[in-house]
């Protein structure tokens, strides 16, 4: 009867709202991502196909609930979408980089960005963007990049490796 394929491990993961979902989890990918984005079905899309992948995932809708939580949940990499209410993805990224419990944590901005936006999140230190839309593939190929740790010890690959649609 159902139940997962043969050598795959089920996962219970944390969302807002009732009940948990369950998902995939890939043996040997491991991360911790927070979504940022103020659209609930982008966020969601971002979340679905993480979590397919392995990583672990929560949410907040923007900015500000961004820093309400980064402390709990710890992760490994903060995606950011820049127009949100309240607080915007660069603001947010800027005021992670200030934090020192925050500044070492690699931030993607995920958003239909204008060169403006690009110029304006590396002055902050954004490490990596990919436009809107985007195919599930570049964002999980993006974290990944973001992830894993690079041979000099520093996380710029996002920057040479800019994804604009």
């Amino acid at each position: 009867m159902g139940g997962p394929p043969r050598g795959v491990e089920v996962a219970k993961t944390r969302t807002r709202g009732r009940g948990g979902t369950y998902s995939r989890v890939v043996s040997g990918v491991s991360g911790r991502v927070l979504v940022v984005d103020d659209n609930r079905v982008i966020r969601q899309l971002i979340r679905v196909n993480l979590e397919l992948e392995g990583f672990e995932v929560v949410t907040a809708a923007d900015g500000a609930e961004c820093l309400e939580v980064i402390h709990r949940f710890q992760p490994d990499l903060v995606t950011l979408d820049v127009v949100m209410p309240r607080l915007d993805g660069l603001r947010t990224a800027a005021l992670l980089r200030a934090d020192e419990r925050t500044r070492h944590l690699p931030v993607a901005i995920i958003s239909a960005c204008d060169e403006g936006e690009v110029e304006s999140g590396l002055e902050v230190g954004v490490d990596a963007f990919l436009a809107k839309p985007f195919e599930p593939a570049e964002l999980v190929q993006l974290v990944r990049g973001l992830l894993l740790p690079p041979m000099d010890g520093r996380h710029d690959t996002g920057r040479a490796g800019t994804t604009q649609g």
